[in-house]
C-alpha cells in the first residue's frame, strides 16, 4: 500500500484513543472510513473531528466481542464503501487482578474483547480485503504482549494471544502474495483512558496494593499522546512492517527482555510492589 487517498478503512474502538486519532488522520489523506465503537457518544465526537474532510465515513455501535455483530459489521462496510481495503482491530480493556483473585466472568469479558475481537475483525474482513489485492491488517497488541507484569496476568494473555494470532497471519500472508499483509503494534504507555476505565479487584490487597492507587501511579507512566501512536502505526502500514513498538518505554522493555528472559520477572515483581 503506498497511499490511503481512496482507501477503505474499518476502525475498531474508534471513540477515543488511538482509534479515533487513526481516523482523523486517515481522513486528512482522503482515506473512507467505517468507524466502530461500543461508546456511541465516542463514535459520535470522532465524526465530528473528521466532518470537514471530502470522504465517506458510516459508524456502528459495537461490541467486538460479538462474532455475529462484527461479521454484519463487515458485510456492512462493503455494502456502504463498495470495498475495505484494512482493518484496524484497535478496541482493548483492561484488567488488574492477582491469578487467584481474577473471576472467569471478568476473564472471559477480557478475552472476549481483546482476544476474540481481533480474531472476529480479521476473519470477517479478510476475505474482503483479499478482494482489493491491496490490503491490511492491523492488530494491536501491547508491550505487555512481549513481557509480563504482576496483576496483569489476564491483559498479558490475550495481549501475547494477538501477537502469536497476527505473526502467524503475516506468514500465511506471505505464501499466498495475495497483496494483503499484516501489521502487530505493540505500544507502551499512551496517554488514553484505558488505565482509568479499568476493571481493577480487591485481590491487589494481597500484593500489598491499594487499586485506585495503583491506577494513578500507572496512568503517570502513558506519556505518548494518541496522534503520535496512530502516525507511527500509519507510517508503519505504509513501509509493510511485520511489528511496531511505540514509545520509549517499550522500546527499553522489549530490549530488557531479550537480554534478561527470566531475570525481568524479578525486577518488575520489586517495582510493583513500590507502587
Amino acid at each position: 500500500m503506498k497511499n490511503f487517498k481512496n482507501k477503505v478503512a474499518a476502525i475498531t474502538g474508534a471513540g477515543s484513543g488511538i482509534g479515533q486519532q487513526l481516523a482523523v488522520l486517515l481522513a486528512k489523506q482522503g482515506c473512507h472510513l467505517s468507524l466502530s465503537d461500543i461508546n456511541e457518544k465516542g463514535l459520535a465526537q470522532t465524526v465530528e473531528l473528521v466532518k470537514d474532510n471530502p470522504i465517506t465515513v458510516t459508524t456502528k455501535v459495537l461490541d467486538v466481542s460479538d462474532r455475529e455483530a462484527v461479521k454484519q459489521w463487515a458485510q456492512e462496510t462493503v455494502q456502504d464503501h463498495g470495498c475495505v481495503n484494512m482493518i484496524f482491530n484497535n478496541a482493548g480493556v483492561a484488567l488488574g487482578s492477582t491469578v487467584e483473585g481474577a473471576s472467569y466472568e471478568d476473564l472471559e469479558w477480557i478475552v472476549g474483547i481483546n482476544f476474540w475481537g481481533v480474531v472476529y475483525g480479521t476473519k470477517e474482513f479478510l476475505p474482503f480485503i483479499k478482494q482489493t489485492k491491496d490490503g491490511h491488517i492491523i492488530n494491536i497488541s501491547s508491550i505487555f504482549g512481549l513481557t509480563s507484569q504482576p496483576t496483569q496476568s489476564a491483559y498479558n494473555a490475550t495481549k501475547f494471544a494477538v501477537r502469536g494470532f497476527t505473526e502467524s497471519l503475516r506468514q500465511e500472508l506471505d505464501i499466498e502474495k495475495s497483496g494483503v499483509s499484516s501489521l502487530c503494534v505493540h505500544p507502551g504507555g499512551i496517554r488514553t483512558n484505558i488505565a482509568k476505565a479499568a476493571k481493577m479487584n480487591d485481590s491487589l490487597k494481597s500484593l500489598g496494593m491499594d487499586p485506585g492507587k495503583s491506577i494513578k501511579q500507572f496512568d503517570k507512566f502513558l506519556r505518548t499522546p494518541p496522534e503520535e501512536a496512530a502516525r507511527q502505526i500509519l507510517n508503519a502500514v505504509l513501509k509493510d512492517k511485520r511489528r511496531l513498538l511505540i514509545g520509549t518505554d517499550a522500546r527499553i522493555l522489549d530490549s530488557f527482555q531479550r537480554l534478561f528472559p527470566t531475570g525481568y520477572q524479578r525486577i518488575a515483581a520489586f517495582a510493583t510492589k513500590m507502587l
